[in-house]
Protein backbone atom coordinates (compact mmCIF):
# COMPACT_ATOMS: atom_id res chain seq x y z
CA UNK A 1 0.00 0.00 0.00
CA UNK A 2 1.51 3.31 -1.17
CA UNK A 3 1.97 5.70 1.61
CA UNK A 4 -0.86 7.83 -0.02
CA UNK A 5 -3.35 5.45 0.33
CA UNK A 6 -2.03 4.70 4.10
CA UNK A 7 -2.71 8.94 4.70
CA UNK A 8 -6.32 8.95 2.85
CA UNK A 9 -7.37 6.33 5.13
CA UNK A 10 -6.10 7.74 8.26
CA UNK A 11 -7.71 11.10 7.80
CA UNK A 12 -10.63 9.53 7.51
CA UNK A 13 -10.54 8.32 10.96
CA UNK A 14 -11.83 9.87 13.86
CA UNK A 15 -9.70 11.38 16.86
CA UNK A 16 -11.00 13.22 19.83
CA UNK A 17 -10.10 16.99 18.20
CA UNK A 18 -11.77 15.81 14.42
CA UNK A 19 -15.00 14.02 15.27
CA UNK A 20 -17.15 16.71 13.38
CA UNK A 21 -15.01 15.87 10.69
CA UNK A 22 -15.55 12.50 10.65
CA UNK A 23 -19.37 13.22 11.48
CA UNK A 24 -19.53 14.87 7.58
CA UNK A 25 -17.67 12.15 6.00
CA UNK A 26 -20.60 9.75 7.30
CA UNK A 27 -23.16 12.05 6.51
CA UNK A 28 -21.34 12.72 3.14
CA UNK A 29 -21.17 8.72 2.90
CA UNK A 30 -24.64 8.45 3.57
CA UNK A 31 -26.18 10.87 1.30
CA UNK A 32 -24.39 9.42 -1.70
CA UNK A 33 -26.00 5.94 -0.78
CA UNK A 34 -29.74 7.07 -0.36
CA UNK A 35 -29.26 9.01 -3.68
CA UNK A 36 -27.67 5.94 -5.48
CA UNK A 37 -30.10 3.49 -4.06
CA UNK A 38 -33.21 6.41 -5.48
CA UNK A 39 -31.97 6.30 -8.41
CA UNK A 40 -31.82 2.50 -8.82
CA UNK A 41 -35.14 2.04 -7.40
CA UNK A 42 -36.91 4.41 -9.43
CA UNK A 43 -35.36 3.79 -12.79
CA UNK A 44 -36.22 0.15 -12.06
CA UNK A 45 -39.52 0.88 -11.06
CA UNK A 46 -39.94 3.38 -14.61
CA UNK A 47 -38.25 0.70 -16.77
CA UNK A 48 -41.26 -2.32 -14.97
CA UNK A 49 -43.77 0.34 -15.74
CA UNK A 50 -42.72 0.79 -19.70
CA UNK A 51 -42.38 -2.54 -20.13
CA UNK A 52 -45.50 -3.59 -18.63
CA UNK A 53 -47.28 -0.49 -20.68
CA UNK A 54 -45.60 -2.29 -23.55
CA UNK A 55 -46.66 -5.77 -22.86
CA UNK A 56 -50.22 -3.93 -21.93
CA UNK A 57 -49.94 -2.81 -26.12
CA UNK A 58 -48.68 -5.73 -27.39
CA UNK A 59 -50.56 -8.12 -26.28
CA UNK A 60 -53.38 -7.70 -28.87
CA UNK A 61 -51.41 -5.40 -31.54
CA UNK A 62 -48.76 -6.92 -33.44
CA UNK A 63 -45.11 -5.80 -34.13
CA UNK A 64 -45.85 -5.03 -37.43
CA UNK A 65 -48.64 -4.41 -39.50
CA UNK A 66 -49.02 -4.70 -43.33
CA UNK A 67 -51.82 -3.37 -44.78
CA UNK A 68 -52.85 -1.82 -48.44
CA UNK A 69 -53.98 2.06 -49.12
CA UNK A 70 -57.70 2.67 -49.33
CA UNK A 71 -58.67 -1.26 -49.99
CA UNK A 72 -58.44 -4.88 -48.90
CA UNK A 73 -55.42 -7.15 -49.55
CA UNK A 74 -56.27 -10.06 -51.88
CA UNK A 75 -53.18 -11.90 -52.67
CA UNK A 76 -52.67 -11.78 -48.80
CA UNK A 77 -51.26 -15.81 -49.08
CA UNK A 78 -48.84 -14.54 -51.14
CA UNK A 79 -48.13 -11.37 -49.01
CA UNK A 80 -47.66 -13.47 -45.76
CA UNK A 81 -44.97 -15.98 -47.85
CA UNK A 82 -42.67 -13.13 -48.49
CA UNK A 83 -42.69 -11.59 -45.06
CA UNK A 84 -42.43 -14.51 -43.55
CA UNK A 85 -38.76 -14.56 -45.99
CA UNK A 86 -37.95 -11.09 -45.77
CA UNK A 87 -36.08 -11.32 -42.59
CA UNK A 88 -34.44 -13.87 -40.07
CA UNK A 89 -36.50 -11.74 -37.00
CA UNK A 90 -39.61 -12.55 -38.65
CA UNK A 91 -41.14 -15.50 -36.09
CA UNK A 92 -44.69 -15.48 -37.81
CA UNK A 93 -47.03 -13.64 -39.95
CA UNK A 94 -50.82 -14.02 -40.59
CA UNK A 95 -53.99 -12.63 -42.29
CA UNK A 96 -57.00 -10.83 -41.01
CA UNK A 97 -60.03 -8.98 -41.65
CA UNK A 98 -61.17 -5.98 -38.89
CA UNK A 99 -64.05 -4.10 -38.78
CA UNK A 100 -66.30 -1.92 -36.50
CA UNK A 101 -69.24 -3.77 -35.20
CA UNK A 102 -71.88 -3.28 -32.87
CA UNK A 103 -73.05 -6.04 -30.72
CA UNK A 104 -76.63 -6.54 -28.80
CA UNK A 105 -77.53 -8.71 -26.38
CA UNK A 106 -80.20 -8.43 -23.82
CA UNK A 107 -81.50 -4.80 -24.93
CA UNK A 108 -77.86 -3.82 -24.58
CA UNK A 109 -75.46 -2.58 -26.81
CA UNK A 110 -71.79 -2.66 -27.27
CA UNK A 111 -69.36 -1.21 -29.91
CA UNK A 112 -66.12 -3.07 -30.30
CA UNK A 113 -63.73 -4.19 -33.39
CA UNK A 114 -64.51 -7.75 -35.08
CA UNK A 115 -61.32 -9.29 -35.93
CA UNK A 116 -60.87 -12.08 -37.98
CA UNK A 117 -58.34 -14.43 -36.93
CA UNK A 118 -56.24 -17.73 -37.94
CA UNK A 119 -55.40 -20.80 -35.67
CA UNK A 120 -51.93 -19.62 -33.61
CA UNK A 121 -53.10 -16.27 -32.74
CA UNK A 122 -50.87 -14.75 -29.73
CA UNK A 123 -54.12 -13.40 -28.00
CA UNK A 124 -55.12 -17.19 -27.22
CA UNK A 125 -51.91 -17.10 -25.11
CA UNK A 126 -53.52 -15.45 -22.37
CA UNK A 127 -56.37 -17.21 -20.05
CA UNK A 128 -59.89 -17.31 -20.85
CA UNK A 129 -62.81 -18.08 -19.64
CA UNK A 130 -64.54 -20.92 -21.50
CA UNK A 131 -67.29 -24.23 -21.18
CA UNK A 132 -65.83 -26.37 -18.96
CA UNK A 133 -62.63 -24.83 -19.42
CA UNK A 134 -62.20 -26.38 -22.71
CA UNK A 135 -59.41 -25.02 -24.97
CA UNK A 136 -61.08 -22.02 -26.77
CA UNK A 137 -59.70 -22.38 -30.00
CA UNK A 138 -60.96 -25.72 -30.14
CA UNK A 139 -64.49 -24.09 -29.47
CA UNK A 140 -63.96 -20.82 -31.86
CA UNK A 141 -62.44 -22.37 -35.09
CA UNK A 142 -64.89 -25.92 -34.68
CA UNK A 143 -66.49 -26.42 -38.48
CA UNK A 144 -69.24 -28.04 -37.56
CA UNK A 145 -70.53 -25.42 -35.49
CA UNK A 146 -74.41 -24.53 -36.00
CA UNK A 147 -73.83 -20.99 -34.72
CA UNK A 148 -69.80 -19.81 -35.16
CA UNK A 149 -68.39 -18.83 -31.96
CA UNK A 150 -66.98 -15.45 -30.94
CA UNK A 151 -64.48 -14.20 -27.75
CA UNK A 152 -65.18 -11.03 -26.35
CA UNK A 153 -63.47 -9.24 -23.01
CA UNK A 154 -64.66 -9.22 -20.00
CA UNK A 155 -65.60 -5.30 -19.89
CA UNK A 156 -67.80 -6.28 -23.23
CA UNK A 157 -69.45 -9.21 -21.37
CA UNK A 158 -70.35 -6.98 -18.19
CA UNK A 159 -72.00 -4.55 -20.61
CA UNK A 160 -73.93 -6.63 -22.69
CA UNK A 161 -74.95 -8.83 -19.52
CA UNK A 162 -73.94 -12.20 -20.98
CA UNK A 163 -71.80 -15.25 -20.10
CA UNK A 164 -69.94 -18.07 -21.93
CA UNK A 165 -72.43 -19.85 -23.81
CA UNK A 166 -75.20 -17.02 -24.52
CA UNK A 167 -75.56 -15.60 -27.88
CA UNK A 168 -75.16 -11.90 -29.00
CA UNK A 169 -76.03 -10.35 -32.24
CA UNK A 170 -72.72 -8.72 -34.29
CA UNK A 171 -74.32 -6.02 -36.24
CA UNK A 172 -71.63 -4.45 -38.89
CA UNK A 173 -72.11 -0.50 -40.63
CA UNK A 174 -73.32 -2.80 -43.74
CA UNK A 175 -77.08 -2.88 -44.82
CA UNK A 176 -79.29 -4.63 -47.37
CA UNK A 177 -81.59 -2.53 -49.60
CA UNK A 178 -85.02 -4.43 -49.63
CA UNK A 179 -88.60 -3.24 -50.96
CA UNK A 180 -88.77 -1.63 -47.25
CA UNK A 181 -86.27 -0.10 -47.07
CA UNK A 182 -82.52 -0.57 -45.53
CA UNK A 183 -82.12 -3.57 -43.50
CA UNK A 184 -79.40 -3.50 -41.03
CA UNK A 185 -77.11 -6.72 -41.48
CA UNK A 186 -77.06 -9.15 -38.30
CA UNK A 187 -75.61 -12.23 -37.54
CA UNK A 188 -75.91 -14.36 -34.29
CA UNK A 189 -73.01 -15.66 -32.47
CA UNK A 190 -72.11 -17.80 -29.55
CA UNK A 191 -69.98 -16.60 -26.77
CA UNK A 192 -67.13 -19.60 -26.58
CA UNK A 193 -64.86 -17.76 -24.76
CA UNK A 194 -64.11 -14.48 -22.20
CA UNK A 195 -60.86 -12.71 -21.78
CA UNK A 196 -59.77 -9.84 -19.05
CA UNK A 197 -56.53 -7.78 -20.92
CA UNK A 198 -56.08 -6.08 -17.43
CA UNK A 199 -56.19 -2.35 -17.05
CA UNK A 200 -55.73 -2.29 -20.87
CA UNK A 201 -58.43 -0.85 -23.60
CA UNK A 202 -57.96 -3.71 -25.72
CA UNK A 203 -60.62 -4.98 -23.10
CA UNK A 204 -63.24 -3.57 -24.36
CA UNK A 205 -62.17 -2.94 -27.87
CA UNK A 206 -61.94 -6.60 -29.84
CA UNK A 207 -64.22 -9.34 -30.32
CA UNK A 208 -62.56 -12.32 -32.29
CA UNK A 209 -63.92 -14.48 -34.71
CA UNK A 210 -62.41 -17.11 -37.21
CA UNK A 211 -60.86 -15.70 -40.66
CA UNK A 212 -63.49 -17.58 -42.87
CA UNK A 213 -66.43 -16.36 -40.65
CA UNK A 214 -65.28 -13.04 -40.84
CA UNK A 215 -64.65 -12.79 -44.54
CA UNK A 216 -68.46 -14.01 -44.81
CA UNK A 217 -69.99 -11.69 -42.64
CA UNK A 218 -67.99 -8.60 -44.04
CA UNK A 219 -68.87 -9.63 -47.59
CA UNK A 220 -64.67 -10.03 -47.73
CA UNK A 221 -64.42 -13.12 -49.68
CA UNK A 222 -60.59 -14.04 -50.24
CA UNK A 223 -59.38 -10.72 -49.03
CA UNK A 224 -58.16 -9.67 -45.74
CA UNK A 225 -57.70 -6.52 -44.10
CA UNK A 226 -54.00 -6.95 -43.41
CA UNK A 227 -51.14 -9.10 -42.30
CA UNK A 228 -49.79 -9.14 -38.97
CA UNK A 229 -45.97 -10.15 -38.54
CA UNK A 230 -44.50 -11.09 -35.03
CA UNK A 231 -40.84 -10.71 -34.39
CA UNK A 232 -38.32 -12.41 -32.24
CA UNK A 233 -38.20 -8.89 -29.91
CA UNK A 234 -40.33 -6.30 -30.03
CA UNK A 235 -37.23 -4.05 -29.82
CA UNK A 236 -36.64 -5.24 -33.57
CA UNK A 237 -39.91 -4.34 -35.01
CA UNK A 238 -38.33 -0.93 -36.34
CA UNK A 239 -36.07 -2.69 -38.25
CA UNK A 240 -38.35 -5.70 -39.69
CA UNK A 241 -40.65 -3.14 -40.67
CA UNK A 242 -37.69 -1.02 -42.32
CA UNK A 243 -36.47 -3.84 -44.22
CA UNK A 244 -40.09 -5.06 -45.05
CA UNK A 245 -41.01 -1.55 -46.36
CA UNK A 246 -38.35 -2.49 -49.58
CA UNK A 247 -40.24 -5.36 -50.57
CA UNK A 248 -43.72 -3.59 -50.07
CA UNK A 249 -44.01 -0.57 -52.14
CA UNK A 250 -47.00 1.30 -52.37
CA UNK A 251 -49.96 0.58 -52.43
CA UNK A 252 -48.57 -1.56 -49.30
CA UNK A 253 -48.22 0.36 -46.00
CA UNK A 254 -46.18 -1.06 -43.81
CA UNK A 255 -46.07 0.00 -39.65
CA UNK A 256 -44.55 -0.79 -36.59
CA UNK A 257 -45.66 -0.90 -32.64
CA UNK A 258 -43.63 2.10 -32.23
CA UNK A 259 -45.21 3.55 -34.95
CA UNK A 260 -48.71 2.92 -33.88
CA UNK A 261 -47.98 4.16 -30.16
CA UNK A 262 -44.75 5.05 -30.13
CA UNK A 263 -45.63 8.58 -28.54
CA UNK A 264 -46.61 7.25 -25.98
CA UNK A 265 -43.67 5.34 -25.13
CA UNK A 266 -41.60 8.29 -25.89
CA UNK A 267 -43.00 10.12 -23.26
CA UNK A 268 -42.65 7.23 -20.76
CA UNK A 269 -38.91 7.71 -21.94
CA UNK A 270 -38.68 11.51 -21.24
CA UNK A 271 -40.28 10.58 -17.78
CA UNK A 272 -37.57 8.65 -16.88
CA UNK A 273 -34.95 10.52 -18.07
CA UNK A 274 -36.34 13.77 -16.19
CA UNK A 275 -36.70 10.99 -13.08
CA UNK A 276 -32.96 10.35 -13.43
CA UNK A 277 -31.97 14.05 -13.59
CA UNK A 278 -33.72 14.96 -10.60
CA UNK A 279 -32.76 12.30 -8.53
CA UNK A 280 -29.00 12.87 -9.54
CA UNK A 281 -29.58 15.73 -7.74
CA UNK A 282 -29.20 13.97 -4.36
CA UNK A 283 -25.90 12.82 -5.54
CA UNK A 284 -24.93 16.09 -6.38
CA UNK A 285 -26.03 17.27 -3.10
CA UNK A 286 -23.62 14.42 -1.44
CA UNK A 287 -20.80 15.82 -3.65
CA UNK A 288 -21.00 19.07 -2.31
CA UNK A 289 -20.75 17.51 1.39
CA UNK A 290 -17.43 15.76 0.11
CA UNK A 291 -16.40 18.48 -1.26
CA UNK A 292 -16.95 20.54 2.41
CA UNK A 293 -15.00 17.70 4.17
CA UNK A 294 -12.14 17.68 1.96
CA UNK A 295 -11.85 21.45 2.39
CA UNK A 296 -12.10 21.06 6.32
CA UNK A 297 -9.45 18.22 6.62
CA UNK A 298 -7.16 20.16 4.60
CA UNK A 299 -7.64 23.49 6.41
CA UNK A 300 -7.14 21.19 9.71
CA UNK A 301 -3.65 19.45 8.25
CA UNK A 302 -2.24 22.02 7.26
CA UNK A 303 0.71 21.18 9.41
CA UNK A 304 0.88 17.69 8.66
CA UNK A 305 0.57 18.97 4.89
CA UNK A 306 3.44 21.40 5.37
CA UNK A 307 5.47 18.78 6.97
CA UNK A 308 5.05 16.22 4.04
CA UNK A 309 6.39 18.84 1.47
CA UNK A 310 9.40 19.07 3.63
CA UNK A 311 9.96 15.82 3.72
CA UNK A 312 9.54 15.64 0.22
CA UNK A 313 6.26 14.48 -1.31
CA UNK A 314 5.39 16.22 -4.44
CA UNK A 315 2.62 18.23 -4.87
CA UNK A 316 1.33 15.55 -6.90
CA UNK A 317 1.28 12.89 -3.59
CA UNK A 318 -0.30 15.71 -1.78
CA UNK A 319 -3.31 16.47 -4.52
CA UNK A 320 -3.62 12.66 -4.57
CA UNK A 321 -3.84 11.98 -1.08
CA UNK A 322 -6.99 14.37 -0.94
CA UNK A 323 -8.56 12.43 -4.19
CA UNK A 324 -8.35 8.99 -2.73
CA UNK A 325 -9.58 10.37 0.40
CA UNK A 326 -12.47 11.89 -1.32
CA UNK A 327 -13.11 8.72 -3.55
CA UNK A 328 -13.31 6.12 -0.67
CA UNK A 329 -16.27 8.19 0.17
CA UNK A 330 -17.91 8.11 -2.86
CA UNK A 331 -16.77 4.89 -3.53
CA UNK A 332 -18.37 3.17 0.04
CA UNK A 333 -21.46 5.83 -0.67
CA UNK A 334 -22.03 3.87 -4.18
CA UNK A 335 -21.62 0.67 -3.24
CA UNK A 336 -23.99 0.75 -0.29
CA UNK A 337 -26.40 2.56 -2.38
CA UNK A 338 -25.73 0.16 -5.16
CA UNK A 339 -26.74 -2.97 -2.64
CA UNK A 340 -29.42 -1.09 -0.91
CA UNK A 341 -31.04 -0.11 -4.38
CA UNK A 342 -30.88 -3.55 -5.71
CA UNK A 343 -32.56 -5.02 -2.64
CA UNK A 344 -35.27 -2.87 -2.61
CA UNK A 345 -35.57 -2.80 -6.80
CA UNK A 346 -35.53 -6.81 -6.50
CA UNK A 347 -38.18 -7.21 -3.67
CA UNK A 348 -40.11 -4.30 -4.38
CA UNK A 349 -43.70 -6.27 -4.88
CA UNK A 350 -43.19 -7.93 -1.60
CA UNK A 351 -42.23 -4.85 0.55
CA UNK A 352 -44.99 -2.96 -1.26
CA UNK A 353 -47.53 -5.91 -0.28
CA UNK A 354 -46.46 -5.65 3.32
CA UNK A 355 -46.07 -1.93 3.73
CA UNK A 356 -49.97 -2.05 2.55
CA UNK A 357 -51.21 -5.25 5.12
CA UNK A 358 -49.66 -3.09 7.64
CA UNK A 359 -50.61 0.00 7.52
CA UNK A 360 -53.86 -0.45 5.64
CA UNK A 361 -52.95 1.73 2.53
CA UNK A 362 -53.80 1.07 -0.72
CA UNK A 363 -50.16 2.16 -2.52
CA UNK A 364 -50.54 0.29 -5.74
CA UNK A 365 -53.71 -0.42 -7.46
CA UNK A 366 -53.86 -3.44 -9.66
CA UNK A 367 -56.84 -2.54 -11.16
CA UNK A 368 -56.19 0.73 -12.55
CA UNK A 369 -52.53 -0.33 -13.91
CA UNK A 370 -53.40 -3.09 -15.23
CA UNK A 371 -51.05 -5.35 -13.68
CA UNK A 372 -50.62 -8.22 -11.09
CA UNK A 373 -47.69 -7.24 -9.34
CA UNK A 374 -45.62 -4.21 -8.87
CA UNK A 375 -43.66 -3.41 -11.68
CA UNK A 376 -39.82 -3.28 -10.91
CA UNK A 377 -37.12 -4.13 -13.69
CA UNK A 378 -33.40 -4.08 -12.57
CA UNK A 379 -31.85 -3.29 -16.13
CA UNK A 380 -27.68 -3.40 -15.80
CA UNK A 381 -26.91 -0.97 -18.18
CA UNK A 382 -29.37 1.66 -15.47
CA UNK A 383 -27.34 0.14 -12.62
CA UNK A 384 -24.03 0.97 -14.30
CA UNK A 385 -25.10 4.40 -15.58
CA UNK A 386 -25.92 5.64 -11.87
CA UNK A 387 -22.70 3.89 -10.43
CA UNK A 388 -20.69 5.56 -13.18
CA UNK A 389 -22.74 9.27 -12.38
CA UNK A 390 -21.94 8.86 -8.74
CA UNK A 391 -18.40 8.17 -8.75
CA UNK A 392 -17.76 11.01 -11.75
CA UNK A 393 -19.74 13.11 -9.49
CA UNK A 394 -17.32 11.80 -6.52
CA UNK A 395 -14.23 12.90 -8.32
CA UNK A 396 -15.02 15.88 -9.83
CA UNK A 397 -16.12 16.73 -5.88
CA UNK A 398 -12.44 16.24 -5.07
CA UNK A 399 -10.13 18.75 -7.80
CA UNK A 400 -10.71 21.95 -6.14
CA UNK A 401 -9.45 20.69 -2.15
CA UNK A 402 -7.02 18.77 -3.29
CA UNK A 403 -5.89 21.11 -6.07
CA UNK A 404 -5.91 23.63 -3.01
CA UNK A 405 -3.68 20.60 -0.70
CA UNK A 406 -0.97 20.63 -3.52
CA UNK A 407 -0.53 24.33 -3.85
CA UNK A 408 -0.32 25.13 -0.09
CA UNK A 409 3.29 26.27 0.73
CA UNK A 410 5.05 24.17 3.62
CA UNK A 411 6.93 27.51 4.44
CA UNK A 412 3.98 29.73 5.01
CA UNK A 413 2.08 27.42 7.01
CA UNK A 414 4.42 26.53 9.34
CA UNK A 415 5.58 30.36 9.63
CA UNK A 416 3.59 30.35 13.23
CA UNK A 417 3.86 26.88 14.61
Amino acid sequence: MGYEWFVSLRYLRAKRKQTFISVISFISIAGVTLGVAALIVVLAVMTGFHDGVRQQILGNVPHVLIQSHGKEIRDYDQVTEKALAASPHVVSAAPFVSKEAMLLARGNVAAVNVKGIEPGNKIFVQKFLTVEDRDVEDLLFRADRPIPGIVIGLDTATSLGVAVGDRLNVIPPMFTITPFGMIPKMKPFEIVGIFRHRGGFMDTYFAYVSLGQAQTFFDLPERASGVEIEVDSFDNARLVASELRQDFTYPYMVRSWEELFGSFLSALKLEKLGLFIVLGIIVLVAAFNIATTLIMVVMEKHKDIAVLRAMGATSRSIMKIFVLEGLIVGTVGTALGTILGLFFAKNADPIIKWVEQVFKVKIFDQSVYGMDRFPSVVHSADVTAVVLVAMTISLLATIYPAWRAARMDPAEALRYE
